[in-house]
């Protein structure tokens, strides 16, 4: 197994906080594979890149030789993870948490050695207990402890409601760590109080308490909110190559050297050369494309990447369109909407009735073909498009069906 120093070195790379750090250092001295938590509940059918922050210290561990376990939260999504929300989050069914749970578990393994990694779900061990046991785990804490957690706090002090059952969150994923003996749980910097609530109820139970890592959340496209589906700013690590090149190209020049440090595999040195080229002078969409090549190819390969490469500068051949549009959405009713509205809601044209004009003069194009027909009805497939009105006017449009949100 690799030194203590330097395993240390690289698994606080990019890290918020280590906690304890001594203790991290004291468990790899035992020469013993540590068991690695993280905890992901199924609150959607799609993992994306802000997950894989998460994934990627997570496959560093496995890289040097210790135990992964991917938890999937079937028990703990039904409840509805509290962090960070300023209100409770709606209860997912049964059925939904299931099909979601499946693409999780699929869909992990294009970052994971599927053969070092351990899957579990909490459903496991939380079905077996009854409303006596629950109460035996609530028991040992206290309204007083959990109103410690700031979002809880922000809303008690703003007279905004707290469900009971948010209470139960943080107890029942500090129990996960008791029922798994972990070693080190991972978790985004939300999490802090759920995974120290771990350490707690691990050392009430007599087990050495796990260290604590947490790690910066992702924004999203818009640089300015967390990644997430709902928000409509992801990423997904299924989404279509070219799709997914197209998006990491929208991002802004600043927003590219934080995805570059939370996502990239490319060494500190690497990294380093290409900022100094930024700053000599080199075009950041040039830098950009690195990025967008690197990740591409890890979730779709490397003749993946380079046809997606090759797409996007033939799309953006002489300048046209700028490199750095931020994505819109366009919610439809149903599977389709027409093209007079996505260009009014993209802030494109001014009414629906321009837009069918400017359509039959021939100056509207999206992804760069010439749309001649007026009644021209795209599909609400969350695809990214770029329409363009005239010469100067452009935007990145997704169209999302109200049925799948």
């Amino acid at each position: 197994m690799i030194q203590t120093h330097e395993q240390l070195s690289e698994l606080k790379r990019g890290a918020d906080e280590v906690l304890l750090e001594d203790e991290l250092a004291a468990k790899l001295k035992k020469g013993r594979p540590l068991r690695i938590k993280a905890g992901f509940d199924p609150t959607a059918p799609d993992l994306h890149l802000g997950h894989t922050v998460l994934l990627n210290k997570m496959r560093q561990f496995q890289a040097f030789g210790h135990e992964v376990i991917f938890l999937i939260g079937d028990f703990t999504a039904m409840i509805g993870d509290p962090s960070g929300k300023s209100a409770t989050r709606p209860v997912l069914t049964r059925e939904e948490i299931e099909a979601n749970a499946t693409t999780y578990a699929d869909q992990v393994y294009k970052v994971l050695d599927r053969s070092k990694t351990r899957l579990e779900f909490n459903s496991t061990w939380m079905s077996r207990i009854d409303a006596a046991g629950l109460a035996g785990l609530m028991s040992r804490h206290t309204v007083a402890r959990m109103l410690e957690r700031d979002d809880f706090k922000k809303r008690f002090e703003s007279n905004r409601s707290i469900a009971m059952h948010e209470f139960v969150y943080p107890i029942v994923q500090g129990h996960d760590s008791v029922m798994l003996e972990a070693d080190v749980e991972l978790g985004g910097t939300d999490q802090k109080f759920n995974l120290l609530m771990g350490r707690q109820m691990q050392q009430s139970a007599g087990q050495d308490p796990q260290v604590v890592i947490t790690m910066p959340l992702l924004e999203g496209l818009d640089g300015v909110q967390k990644m997430s589906k709902s928000l409509g700013n992801y990423i997904g690590i299924a989404d279509e190559p070219a799709d997914m090149f197209g998006k990491l190209m929208s991002i802004s020049d600043e927003l590219m050297w934080r995805y570059f440090d939370l996502l990239s595999f490319r060494s500190l040195d690497e990294l380093r050369a290409l900022r100094q080229g930024v700053a000599g002078g080199e075009n950041p969409r040039d830098v950009k494309m690195v990025l967008a090549d690197e990740i591409v190819e890890r979730f779709h390969g490397a003749g993946a990447a380079r046809k997606a490469r090759d797409a996007f500068i033939s799309r953006h051949r002489h300048g046209e369109i700028p490199a750095d549009l931020p994505d819109q959405v366009v919610i439809a009713d149903g599977d389709r909407l027409a093209i007079g509205y996505v260009l009014q809601q993209a802030g494109l044209v001014a009414s629906t009735s321009e837009a069918l004009r400017l359509v039959a003069q021939g100056g509207v194009k999206v992804d760069g073909e010439r749309v001649e027909n007026p009644k021209l009805e795209l599909p609400a497939d969350g695809a990214r498009r770029v329409f363009q009105v005239g010469k100067r006017r452009f935007a990145s449009v997704r169209i999302e069906s109200k049925k799948k949100n």
